[in-house]
């Protein structure tokens, strides 16, 4: 056991030239700031993703907390990852719940049948974990290469569009203000440097709130905000769990989301490694392993399914500070914060035409992330295998093609993915014989 957590240190020298290791530690006030600042960093996301699916989002933030802890103590402490809730899971959850409500802050009636399926992913990616641990990384690669986890990733983004703009549709008002979010993120994005860029979920949310009160609030246009919910709740309160239902067919639908998770946790290890200079091949299968259990223990009690998130790497960039112990930390605070039930009551209050604008910028950046694994990994679209495997998978993803088998129906998304690895491996044949 003393070799499963590395040898502490304190970290002597200057940040701008030598960056903060994994293995090393700033002082506790530091330290605190900076785990604070992951909290931030990962919590317009991790509040989005459940209020899309019909998730309480005070129990998404404390799962977050708990499972980052978990992840950094099955990890030994050696991979600098912050877990949140997973926007990979929303079509498919959408798709085997039945919700309708998307973006609105109802509840999901039908919550236990997505909790079930997200153990079941859970467990899978964990099975995929242990089997890292004894082979290595080298079956993924070949299983997903970038054409086929680009063109899924794509249609994640693609299939949940139609969906989000309904939400709006009809009400001219509403519609406004989501532009203004879109336009609100989009300044964030473009306008501000450093880690502010890195938080435009969050302060461009916190933008348009603030421009939605002043609309409506004072000058009297649209439903105004109501805080009466908020003076109501308590300060304290543990958030409400929900026991899991396991049905086959919402199984079959998001248990393939593993794969995803893999594909992205795999790209950001890698990332990270590159930033540090570190290899953290060796601990690829521990922190599969770990995000599977994470993600079956967050299902377990009725929230998203988890994922390591690329705005905490992006912090990380900024900061040059890659202590895991600030992970273990921002954990912490983030548990403190989902024990509080008027905290809850104050995101419950976000209008639904800034969600609306917020999904379009969040769905957009997942479809434009999976171009991007194209781009960075040069796929060649005058190669014809690799022009049917995207063309076909996008076109499946985002008509949400959904294929029944009896009783069962897997999804658009589902489909979609089992179409391209299929493909994929069946057109690989040819240059295996070619050769």
């Amino acid at each position: 056991m003393s070799n499963w957590f590395p040898e502490w240190r304190p970290y002597q020298g200057n940040a701008e030239i030598r960056p903060i290791g994994t293995n090393e530690y700033l002082p506790p006030a530091q330290s605190a700031v900076l785990g604070v600042q992951h909290v931030f960093a990962m919590f317009g996301a991790t509040v989005l993703a459940p209020f899309l699916m019909g998730f309480d989002p005070n129990l998404a933030i404390f799962m977050s907390g708990i499972c980052t802890i978990l992840f950094f103590l099955i990890t030994g402490g050696r991979v600098p990852s912050y877990l949140g809730s997973s926007f990979a899971f929303i079509g498919v959850v959408i798709a085997a719940t039945g919700y309708t409500a998307s973006g609105s802050g109802l509840p999901n009636v039908n919550l236990p049948l997505a909790a079930g399926g997200i153990i079941a992913c859970g467990v899978l990616y964990a099975l995929f974990g242990f089997i890292v641990m004894a082979t290595g990384t080298r079956w993924i690669e070949k299983l997903m290469p970038p054409v086929v986890t680009g063109a899924v990733v794509m249609i994640i983004g693609l299939n949940l569009a139609p969906g989000t703009v309904k939400n709006v549709a009809g009400n001219s008002f509403n519609m406004w203000m989501s532009l203004v979010t879109v336009l609100s993120m989009g300044c964030v994005a473009v306008f501000s440097k450093g880690l502010l860029q890195r938080l435009l979920l969050l302060v461009g949310l916190l933008t348009a709130y603030l421009i939605y009160y002043v609309v409506s609030n004072v000058m009297g246009y649209g439903t105004p905000i109501d805080f009466a919910s908020i003076q109501n709740a308590a300060w304290f309160g543990v958030p409400t769990f929900h026991s899991p239902q396991f049905d086959f067919n919402a199984m079959l639908i998001i248990a393939p989301i593993a794969l995803i998770l893999l594909a992205e946790n795999l790209g950001h290890i890698k990332a990270v490694g590159a930033m540090t200079g570190e290899n953290l091949d060796p601990h690829i299968g521990k922190a599969f392993v770990a995000d599977g259990l994470a993600t079956t223990l967050s299902g377990g009690v009725g929230a998203p399914g988890m994922t390591t998130y690329g705005e905490n790497i992006g912090v990380m960039a900024v900061t040059r500070v890659y202590s895991t112990i600030v992970f273990a930390i921002a954990g912490v605070f983030a548990v403190l914060l989902g024990l509080s039930p008027k905290f809850g009551a104050v995101i419950h209050t976000i209008p639904v035409a800034i969600l609306t604008g917020a999904s379009i910028v969040v769905f957009g950046l997942i479809t434009i992330a999976g171009a991007k694994i194209w781009i960075e990994n040069k796929v060649d679209f005058s190669q014809n295998k690799n022009l049917m495997v995207a063309a076909v998978t996008i076109i499946l993803g985002t008509g949400d093609f959904a294929m029944e088998f009896g009783s069962f129906n897997l999804g658009g998304i589902g489909t979609a993915t089992f179409v391209a690895l299929i493909l994929n491996w069946f057109f690989s044949l040819r240059e295996k014989n070619a050769d």
